[in-house]
């Protein structure tokens, strides 16, 4: 079985008296690439940058691109530079739900998981540029409805429920795959999902909301 673990900002720490990890297996956890996919049919587009161009591969323009700090509805598509193992493409990224879980489903974290509901997002990714990015994958961070993080990270997926899955083998244009980011929090509902990796969206992230 997967290990199963849980970081907490130091705020959530302090507030719940939690520790750093929670454990249930001992075995290493493994990435497997889920079958490629191929778009059932049309999806709303995201906002996009207006000039400039995006670093990497594609050497895409940015006009191509979701802008940076752009707020979207569950069921958009946002246009993302991606980077994945010293490879640069671009990615579309479409979050099809965000479903709550039970307290039941983060047994498998043990005793430190006792209050957080779990929340599963729920994502469609597919390789909108010339880069292959094999084995690459995508995790979106969960958000309250207050627009703020959960201060809880999750190492690890539940089974069943929210299955961590990596790019298939042969990621080239045009494939796609199904995956899912595992969000928890102990207090508020997590209506959210924010994408914050590189540094053009570091500082503002693409948000998708329920609402």
């Amino acid at each position: 079985m997967r290990k199963a673990r849980i970081a907490l900002t130091a705020a959530l720490v302090t507030t719940l008296g939690l520790g750093l990890t929670a454990c249930d297996g001992d075995s290493k956890a493994t990435e497997k690439a889920s079958p490629a996919t191929t778009a059932p049919g049309p999806e709303k587009e995201s906002p996009s940058a207006d000039s400039g161009r995006s670093e990497g591969g594609d050497s895409r323009p940015a006009g191509d691109v979701t802008a940076p700090g752009a707020r979207l509805k569950v069921g958009d598509k946002a246009v993302l530079p991606f980077e994945y193992a010293k490879k640069k493409g671009t990615l579309a990224v479409t979050v099809t739900a965000i479903d709550k879980g039970t307290g039941a489903d983060m047994s498998r974290f043990g005793e430190r998981a006792k209050g957080l509901t779990p929340y599963f997002i729920k994502m469609k990714v597919e390789n909108v540029g010339d880069t292959d990015l094999s084995r690459a994958y995508v995790k979106l961070r969960g958000l309250l409805s207050s627009g703020r993080s959960t201060g809880v990270s999750l190492i690890g997926d539940i089974p069943g429920k929210c299955g961590k899955e990596s790019a298939p083998a042969e990621f080239g244009k045009g494939v796609s795959f199904e995956t899912c980011s595992l969000a928890a929090s102990h207090n508020g509902d997590v209506t959210g999902a924010e994408f914050d990796e590189g540094d053009a969206y570091s500082d503002k992230p693409v948000v998708w909301t329920t609402g």
